[in-house]
């Protein structure tokens, strides 16, 4: 009798930013996050202890903020729930064989030199990498890239996966998540708003950051879907969480709402760059622009949902993650940059 075939073990790595766990580990968190060059991009002899200053100051400020969601960030929960959804849909469809998914956190736990050595103990035959940013940019994606690059030395080849600004699986979950939210506000005046992560202007500018274009690209699909029913659709770009003097890609949205009250609309703040609830969602959006929107007399005001196990999400990053066994190296999964940037790893990838 013939011996059976034995399938591949494949380990798929979900990244993600992270967050702390409690209030005692909001400091490091905050370090590890300052202290990445991606972020701070001064020699590491100026920008550690830059970064040491940064997370004193900010400190109590930011335990503040993860107090209000009852000490910690959930995103680790959140993106275990859509690890373990994940695997579940691939090892239904590989059958014969073994995927594990796993999670690598860039700035805290469990951080990408725990994971890469867990994922070194499975012995995978195959490696996809599947960052949780749908859009790339060099702050996200290739930072979390980058340092498992210089990290993992275990076995399997490797498949990176740098963006899927325009997967119809996202793009159907986010058009569902919002219309629904338009649903709501029935017959009131509103603009929905497409809120977006900001970055400096100069990473666009200067280094050939893709991340505006993508997040314009992940829109336009956005609002075609809704429109494709719905008829048109008053919406806006904007870009939230701005921090220090630099300039900013904009308009942020504190000022999008700010135009909304002139306007005399309500609106409809649409996260469409997370794909899980964080501080950014459950406290930016929802209590200080909540805040802000009330004391403007901006009404309704309403805000999507992020992606989390939604099926079609889940199903997309399945998608994504079978496509990319089929080539090596880092590829899009669907639409990746129109314009030739110059941070793209796909475009590098081609030329080298």
């Amino acid at each position: 009798m013939a011996k059976a075939l034995k399938g591949r073990r494949i380990a798929v790595v979900l990244f993600n930013l992270g967050g702390p766990d409690d209030q005692e580990s909001v400091k490091p968190f905050l370090f590890n996050l300052f202290n990445d060059p991606a972020i701070i991009g001064l020699p590491g002899v100026a920008r550690t202890p830059l970064a040491r200053l940064i997370s004193s100051r900010r400190e109590q400020t930011a335990q503040a903020n993860y107090a209000l969601m009852g000490g910690g960030s959930p995103l680790l929960p959140e993106t275990r729930a859509q690890a373990q959804a994940l695997e579940a849909v691939l090892n239904a469809r590989l059958a014969g064989d073994e995927v594990r998914v796993f999670v690598a956190m860039r700035y805290w736990n469990p951080l990408t030199e725990e994971t890469a050595a867990d994922v070194a103990v499975f012995g995978p035959d195959e490696v996809v990498l599947l960052p949780l940013y749908p859009q790339y940019s060099t702050t996200t994606t290739q930072s979390s890239l980058k340092l498992w690059n210089q990290t993992y030395a275990g076995s399997g080849v490797s498949h990176a996966v740098c963006c899927y600004p325009g997967a119809g699986g996202w793009i159907e979950t986010q058009a569902r998540v919002i219309g629904e939210k338009l649903d709501e506000a029935g017959d009131r005046p509103v603009r929905l708003l497409f809120s977006a992560h900001g970055i400096p202007e100069k990473l666009v500018t200067g280094k050939g950051d893709p991340y505006q274009e993508q997040v314009e690209t992940t829109v336009a699909a956005v609002v075609a879907a809704l429109e494709s029913t719905r008829g048109p659709i008053d919406h806006a770009i904007c870009y939230q969480s701005r921090v220090g003097p630099m300039k900013w890609l904009g308009p942020s949205t504190s000022e999008a709402i700010e135009t909304a009250a002139r306007d005399g609309v309500g609106v409809v703040v649409a996260p469409i760059a997370f794909v899980s609830e964080h501080v950014e969602t459950l406290v930016e959006l929802d209590i200080e622009y909540g805040e802000l929107a009330h004391r403007l007399g901006v009404t309704p005001y309403l805000r999507a949902p992020t992606a989390g196990e939604r099926p079609l999400f889940i199903d997309a990053l399945a998608q994504a993650a079978i496509g990319a066994l089929d080539r090596i190296g880092v590829a899009p999964f669907g639409v990746g940059c129109k314009a030739d940037w110059k941070a793209c790893p796909h475009r590098n990838a081609r030329a080298a």
